[in-house]
């Protein structure tokens, strides 16, 4: 498979197998050559990832989408390279567990050369991650992304010069159109064929040159690796625990006084003189490699002003909403009308060839029933959407959102970052837990995401938009989402009185807003939609075929009496109880069965309008899906895990029950 628009000769080999061939060339003792691309949040790795893998990596126009490192390997030009896209990070000193992992793979995996990709048009900022990245030792290659946005603010950046300054190799690209792409691997083989070579370090001020001069020559006395003796001296300057744990206390013993000289002639701790050696010293280059121009008028600086505005922000996001709420109710409930008539039409041409009352009258009507809940209920509303939740993503809007929202979020003693994982929660509450790693403490982690799952994901506001907007009309619906969320306010802020912590201050990156690329649109949707077509809509016709035979066989009254308590509670039907337990696998199931075990599609008949609220407001708040729960155990562990369900199932019961007793005298009247 050749990779579309590059033409530079790279291949797709798929994940997790390696060809090994006589014609590759040795770089060090492998024959495979490791790649990752490193750089700050942002930046467009994923991007660059895309561009040469495919789309396999999940992109989006704010930071922290890349959350966990994806590999894949490529063949360019007769060699194989394994491509490893990391995680965003400002620094090697880790304060999150996506930039952990960053540094872990850097740190302890055999990575033969680094792509460190930087935003051109943030070249001083992008600089001091590059100064650190060439501490450790290893080849690389700096891709000077975002270089058409450079141009547009008037900053032109000499690729000579830079590499000059450097000694490295620097390529400009425009990641999102492929520019630059095909010279930037070629630059890859080069230094994976040339000797193996490291930069010489680029020279700091005397005083400091001094301290880490006679710390590198205690860690030589240890023993340790020269090429390894200027980073651990530098990070041991900067404090960071975690990277020179290995050291003995007799070294810190005798280190500790070149610390002190250090800090006592400056005034100041030696981890901040170092951040102020590596930013000086990224102004000073970039400086020397640049010449700033009158950049160019931008209608976008004009429309982030009014859309941040303290008042027009906040009536534009609730313009935004509406819209994109009306788009996906619009669409989808025209979809959904004109499925239904036309499916069932086809059923009733099937059932006259079938006997009634059989069991093969049971299978085929029921495997026919998850196929049309998957078509006609599922997939109108689920496709726009992804679609709009994508657009939203790639404008750059969501990080202006976590902006507005910021100080709200301060009050329930959040901060603004913490809106991203609950905004990807709408689209799945899988990446919106994974997301929460961006976060700095485990308090913080966790309430988000409590407040991701709560979160109505595409799964839940299906079950909203087909049956509360369905039968009772959008404004009803549009009250669901505005319940969700105040509900999820309230949660977090009573969350954060019951595990009281400071939060710590975190700045957000909002990015320029670009103009979204329909082919990234269409592979990041179908991406999203390939879950639900591969995964979620078997699943639905298995849970289907399953429900009708336990029905065909009358098993299913032994499931319903054992959750009648719940039901009788919340004043529901009894044979909803099989519909809240597939639920738990995937919450387009108790929607999709809850016609099927009322025995008729026409819901409206059997349940009344209190009822179906109040089993809306009960799918959406209660357990999350199997796959969620496996998340929350992977990022939180058991215990808080078993915490976050609890949590969520007394809330979907308490606004259940407080919905039944308030509509009823809403209804009554």
């Amino acid at each position: 498979m050749k990779f579309q628009g590059l033409n530079n000769g790279l291949t797709l080999v798929e994940d997790g197998r390696r060809r090994p061939s006589t014609e590759l060339p040795i770089f060090g003792q492998a024959r495979i050559l490791r790649v990752a691309l490193v750089g700050q949040p942002n930046c467009g790795k994923s991007t660059l990832f895309n561009s040469v893998a495919g789309y396999r990596s999940e992109t989006s126009n704010y930071s922290g989408s890349t959350v966990r490192v994806t590999q894949t390997c490529v063949r360019l030009n007769g060699m194989t390279v394994e491509l490893f896209d990391v995680p965003g990070i400002y620094s090697l000193t880790s304060s999150s567990p996506a930039e952990a992992a960053a540094r872990q793979l850097l740190l302890e995996s055999k990575i033969d050369l680094i792509i460190n990709v930087l935003d051109a048009s943030l070249l001083s900022r992008s600089l001091e991650l590059t100064l650190e990245v060439r501490e450790l030792g290893i080849p690389m290659v700096v891709c000077l992304n975002m270089a058409d946005e450079a141009e547009r603010k008037g900053i032109s950046i000499s690729e000579e010069k830079l590499s000059e300054c450097l000694q490295v190799p620097v390529v400009k690209t425009v990641a999102r159109r492929g520019d630059g792409v095909q010279q930037l691997f070629a630059k890859v083989k080069e230094a994976a064929s040339a000797p193996l070579k490291h930069a010489s370090a680029l020279r700091w001020s005397r005083d400091v040159e001094h301290a880490i001069g006679k710390i590198q020559a205690e860690l030589q006395r240890d023993g340790v690796a020269y090429q390894k003796t200027r980073l651990l001296a530098i990070k041991l300057l900067e404090r960071d625990d975690e990277l020179t744990r290995t050291l003995t206390d007799d070294f810190h013993v005798r280190t500790e006084p070149f610390c002190t000289t250090l800090s006592v002639q400056r005034g100041r701790p030696t981890e901040a003189i170092i951040m102020s050696e590596r930013h000086d010293t990224a102004m000073r280059i970039a400086e020397e490699v640049s010449e700033v121009r009158t950049p160019k008028s931008d209608v976008r600086v004009a429309l982030d002003s009014f859309l941040t505005h303290p008042v027009w922000g906040y009536v534009s996001l609730v313009a935004v909403m509406a819209a994109f709420f009306w788009g996906v109710f619009g669409v989808g409930s025209a979809l959904e009308g004109l499925l239904q008539d036309e499916l069932a039409k086809i059923y009733d041409l099937l059932a006259v060839h079938i006997a009634s009352g059989t069991l093969t009258q049971a299978a085929i009507k029921s495997l026919w029933d998850g196929f049309v809940g998957g078509a006609a209920i599922v997939l109108p509303y689920l496709l726009p959407f992804l679609i709009g939740l994508a657009l939203l993503e790639d404008i750059g809007y969501l990080p202006r959102v976590a902006y507005l929202l910021d100080g709200l979020l301060h009050r329930i003693g959040l901060h603004g970052t913490s809106m991203l994982p609950m905004v990807l929660g709408y689209g799945c509450s899988v990446p919106a837990c994974l997301a929460t790693r961006m976060l700095p403490s485990r308090r913080d982690r966790f309430v988000a995401s409590v407040l991701a799952t709560l979160v109505p994901c595409s799964a839940r506001s299906n079950v909203i938009f087909a049956l509360v907007a369905f039968y009772l009309g959008p404004w009803w619906a549009l009250g669901v989402f505005g319940l969700n969320a105040v509900v999820v306010l309230f949660s977090g802020w009573l969350l954060t009185r019951m595990w009281p912590e400071m939060s710590a201050g975190m700045v957000l990156d909002v990015p320029r807003y670009q103009w979204p690329k329909l082919s990234v649109i269409a592979r990041k949707v179908w991406l999203r939609l390939r879950e639900f077509v591969v995964l979620s809509w078997p699943l639905l016709i298995g849970g289907s075929l399953v429900l009708g035979l336990i029905e065909h066989w009358h098993w299913h009254h032994y499931v319903n009496a054992a959750l009648s308590p719940l039901t009788r509670l919340l004043d529901l039907p009894f044979a909803t109880g099989t519909t809240l337990v597939f639920g738990v696998l995937r919450k387009e199931l108790s929607m999709v069965m809850l016609g099927q075990a009322l025995g008729t599609d026409q819901i409206n008949q059997v349940m009344t309008s209190t009822q179906i609220v109040v089993f809306t407001l009960f799918v959406a708040f209660y357990i999350p899906c199997l796959a969620t729960i496996a998340s929350l155990v992977r990022e939180l562990g058991r215990k808080l895990t078993a915490y976050a369900l609890a949590y969520t199932m007394i809330a979907a019961t308490v606004l259940a029950l407080i919905a039944r007793l308030a509509l009823r005298l809403v209804f009554a009247h």
